[in-house]
């Protein structure tokens, strides 16, 4: 007998082609759409058999009649059905018996769970769905565990076989390194919970199918009449038989072939089944040959081994049947060729696009005008809105992954409590055998008092109690066993599942910034535009200015609303600061559009890579100790939600005077007492301090009495300075992140007191000073090309970089880049203020090299700092490439600078003297000139 091996039939283990998805009996639209499916099934099957001509090894089909608990109104009645699964759809189909060539409905079982209650009928369990719970019955407990063992794995073999996403290398380093090693070892483990169930075959498989359909009491109650068309159908066609219908003939669980010829056993299909293996090896090396020599092999292999004729034409009985094989064999190559011509179509259309791109290509290099140019321009608009586009659809994608990861949490909660509240059970059941069996041993051990029959009877009524208590405990101890395999296949799923999201959020974070970065560009060349409108005809330079009008007024919170944000540039960050700047020129108002583009660019690409990571290890860090790995991580920035620790813990280390616990409640209470002389100028200042941060840009702000308060307390503490402009600014910071004004305040103190030199604040400001010419020897060593043109120019960087140094970059930096700069500057000191300001020069080298006017370099110097908004490469150029920088060198510069400038100062004193010397000698000549005139005159 020849037959197709099973370990093909992917057709025979569910509905062929699209199965119907319904989810119960009451699926009555679907009847005409499920008929034509089947008719056509054989010639979608050829396509498939043909990409997957074999397989390993034979696998046996799951399929069986059970009954399934059906509610008509108020009445719940069991109907028998037939039973089988699908490979394709991960679906479990139902028929009213094994000859029907229509399904009744289907359950997905990909986002299904199974329960099994030992309260419940025997072979009673359940399937769960996120839309409906389907209660079916086995004919024995047996039965019932291998429908559940079976539907488990057959659930894990198709969450495990899905087609991958696509990853690029970034993607693939979030990956397990081998995923099937992990999928093998997932598999392993989940095996231990529950030993296999033996096969019942007597009412599971094929043969099943042979043996008459079981017969309810009332017989109208195993009818669906909910489907009365399908019922029709499938009544017409066991009736009729295979012949008088048209199309296809086959059962929809394709039985046929098995009751065709019952006697055989399934042993012998089986080995039947992998002789004809080869056959489907040749078909698949028939596919690698190519067109010609495909199509006559096809049609030999589809008159031989196709399911829907297994045994070939010679076979047939009748003529008329070899002309309806013949006839679907003609459906089946007019589909695929159907399908070859729409492929031909497609690279043809992909053809014609390239060959477009290509010619656009061509006209803008020989482009002679600039409106051929800004016709390129527009193109690059066009991609814009395309990338937006699958943006788009990725946050569909990830709305759907949320919602099934969302159905298995609560699946997973239910059942964690469902096996809790059975352990409990359990429990107390093993401590009421445990009572009874103490006390039968106590009856046992006392003497017989009653006679001999009544002891007989109690004694026989507790041993059947225990036989039955026995027997409940097997049925709680298998169904925990089930229950721990359900509840480790399903957390193993979502893992799965989130392992998916998690590359669907990282390419959708790419495509963004890419996104950000094309339209950054667009910005910047309409900028260019800009700059040469004067160059430009009156129409062309209209025109760059109406497309610059338009990219102004577009509102980043509309894109919000319509596209998927993941790490969204807001307008303040977490300490109040204004992330985008607001500038009153329209110039410079597109250069604020393209630096907002750019810090979103740069926090997409970063979060996910660098971000995380460093967060996962500051978590780790219970406790804060010196060391390498801490100086690391302070270097690379101080996450958000650790900031305000580390810098307590730093000012607390490097503090080497301790006050009393009440030290500043009494400077607060001296400044009530007595006005200190600076407290004008602090009031002045206060208004003035950090205009870019919400927080003390109103005077009714918390934090501006706050920083009053430590500044009076700051200036008390240390009257040698009292107070400088520019000690508002780092006390604002350290208020910031700090929060408590005491903190802030011995922040200050930390700042002044160690980590700048002494007169760095005082009224002569000589340490400021001699740090700017330091930077000077250290600018001309590490940037000489950069130190050469401000030479040439006649430029003084001190004018720009003595304030970075006096206030330590704050209103300079971005507020991001800053706090990390103060990260690396409270814990290691000046030194990393040297190292950030010649990051910025080599951060910009290029671009000020490219200016060769003095005035357009001072104006560019004067605000190039907030175009920085890569901060992970500015800390790699200032911590590697302005390597090496030693402590000892800076030291002995500064005493050799302050030498050399306290040497100036007191000769300008000398020469200030003698000047104030000579005035005064000259104003006595001349008075002394009035009065001899005056004595002549009397």
């Amino acid at each position: 007998m020849e037959r197709r091996p099973e370990s093909g039939e992917c057709l025979l283990a569910g509905i062929p082609g699209k199965p119907v998805e319904s989810d119960s009996d009451d699926n009555s639209g679907n009847a005409g759409s499920a008929k034509e499916r089947a008719v056509s099934s054989p010639q979608r099957d050829l396509g498939n058999a043909q990409l997957n001509p074999s397989r390993e090894e034979p696998r046996k089909k799951l399929c069986g009649y059970l009954n399934k608990l059906g509610v008509k109104g108020p009445i719940k009645a069991w109907k028998s059905r037939w039973f089988f699964y699908d490979e394709n759809k991960c679906h479990l189909l139902y028929c009213r018996t094994a000859q029907d060539v229509n399904p009744l409905g289907s359950i997905d079982l990909s986002s299904a769970g199974f329960d099994c209650k030992v309260d419940a009928d025997e072979g009673v369990f359940e399937i769960r769905t996120p839309s409906r719970v389907f209660i079916l019955k086995a004919f024995s407990r047996q039965a019932m565990m291998y429908w559940l063992q079976q539907l488990q794995m057959k659930r894990w073999a198709f969450c495990n076989t899905q087609t991958g996403l696509p990853v690029d290398s970034v993607t693939a380093a979030a990956l397990p390194a081998n995923e099937s090693l992990l999928n093998e070892t997932i598999h392993t483990e989940g095996e231990g919970f529950l030993p296999p169930v033996k096969t019942p075959t007597d009412v599971v498989g094929l043969k099943a199918a042979f043996l008459p359909a079981p017969q309810l009491s009332d017989a109208l109650q195993n009818i669906s009449l909910k489907h009365p068309w399908t019922e029709i159908q499938n009544t017409i066609y066991n009736i009729c038989g295979t012949r008088q219908l048209p199309g296809n003939g086959r059962s929809i669980s394709g039985v046929e072939g098995f009751l065709a010829h019952p006697g055989t056993p399934v042993e012998e299909q089986e080995v039947e089944g992998e002789a004809e293996c080869p056959v489907r090896e040749q078909a698949r090396e028939d596919t690698r040959a190519g067109p010609r020599s495909h199509w006559p092999r096809k049609a030999k292999w589809l008159t031989s081994g196709f399911p829907a004729f297994p045994e070939g034409l010679a076979r047939e009985r009748s003529s008329p049947d070899k002309v309806a094989v013949l006839q679907q064999q003609v459906l089946t190559l007019t589909e695929e060729i159907k399908s070859q011509k729409e492929l031909v179509k497609l690279l043809h259309k992909a053809l014609e696009a390239a060959q477009q791109e290509k010619r656009a290509s061509s006209m803008y290099l020989t482009a002679a005008e600039d409106r051929d140019r800004l016709e390129l321009v527009r193109h690059k608009v066009r991609q814009i809105v395309e990338l937006s586009s699958r943006v788009e659809a990725l946050e569909t994608d990830k709305q759907e992954l949320e919602q099934s990861v969302a159905l298995r949490d609560r699946r997973v909660e239910e059942l964690q409590e469902h096996v809790q509240l059975l352990m409990d059970k359990n429990q107390a059941k093993q401590q009421v055998i445990l009572k009874l069996t103490e006390q039968i041993a106590q009856d046992l051990s006392e003497p017989v008092q009653e006679a001999d029959a009544v002891a007989a009877d109690t004694l026989y009524k507790q041993q059947e109690e225990i036989e039955h208590l026995k027997d409940d405990l097997d049925a709680y101890r298998t169904q925990n066993q089930f229950l721990n395999s359900e509840i480790h296949q399903v957390t193993k799923l979502w893992r799965s599942v989130a392992e998916k999201e998690k590359v669907l959020l990282m390419k959708c974070a790419r495509l963004q910034a890419r996104s950000c970065q094309v339209e950054s560009k667009y910005l910047m060349m309409l900028r260019r535009l800009q700059e040469a409108s004067p160059d430009l005809a009156r129409g062309e330079a209209e025109l760059v200015k109406s497309l610059i009008q338009e990219a102004l007024q577009w509102d980043a919170k509309e894109e919000a609303a319509e596209a998927l944000q993941l790490n969204p540039v807001r307008e303040y960050d977490d300490y109040g600061f204004m992330t985008i700047p607001k500038y009153e020129a329209e110039d410079w108002k597109l250069l604020a559009k393209i630096q907002a583009l750019e810090i979103k660019s740069n926090n997409l690409l970063s979060h996910a890579a660098v971000e995380k990571p460093l967060g996962e290890r500051w978590a780790g860090m219970a406790e804060l100790s010196p060391s390498a790995e801490l100086k690391g991580l302070i270097r690379c920035g101080i996450p958000v939600e650790h900031r305000q620790r580390v810098w307590k813990w730093i000012v607390t280390q490097r503090l080497s005077h301790h006050h009393a616990a009440n030290h500043y409640e009494s400077l607060l209470r001296q400044c009530e007492r007595t006005e200190h002389p600076a407290s004008r100028q602090i009031e002045l200042d206060l208004p003035r301090t950090l205009t870019n941060n919400r927080h003390f840009t109103s005077p009714t702000s918390q934090l501006v009495p706050k920083l009053r308060r430590v500044l009076l307390a700051f200036s008390w503490q240390n009257p040698a300075i009292g107070y400088c402009q520019g000690l508002n600014r780092l006390a604002a910071i350290a208020l910031l992140v700090l929060e408590e004004e005491e903190s802030a305040f011995w922040c200050l103190v930390h700042i002044v007191e160690n980590l700048m030199p002494a007169d760095y604040y005082s009224n002569t400001l000589i340490a400021s000073q001699v740090d700017q010419r330091v930077f000077k020897d250290f600018l001309s060593e590490k940037l000489p090309r950069l130190t050469a043109h401000f030479e040439q120019h006649r430029i003084d960087v001190s004018l720009i970089t003595f304030n970075w140094f006096l206030v330590a970059f704050v209103d300079s930096l971005v507020s991001d880049i800053l706090l990390r700069v103060w990260d690396a500057f409270l814990y290691e000191g000046t030194k990393v203020i040297f190292r950030y300001a010649l990051a910025i020069f080599k951060y910009n080298e290029e671009e000020i090299l490219q200016i060769h006017d003095s005035l357009e370099v001072y104006q560019y110097l004067r605000f190039f700092t907030h175009m920085i908004g890569d901060g992970r490469k500015l800390m790699s150029i200032a911590f590697n490439d302005m390597n090496p920088f030693p402590m000892k060198v800076l030291r002995n510069r500064r005493a050799t600078h302050r030498e050399e400038l306290e040497a100036e100062l007191s000769e300008l004193e000398r020469i200030k003297a003698q000047y104030v010397k000579e005035q005064a000698e000259q104003v006595a000549w001349h008075l002394d000139g009035a009065v001899s005139e005056e004595e002549e005159e009397m």
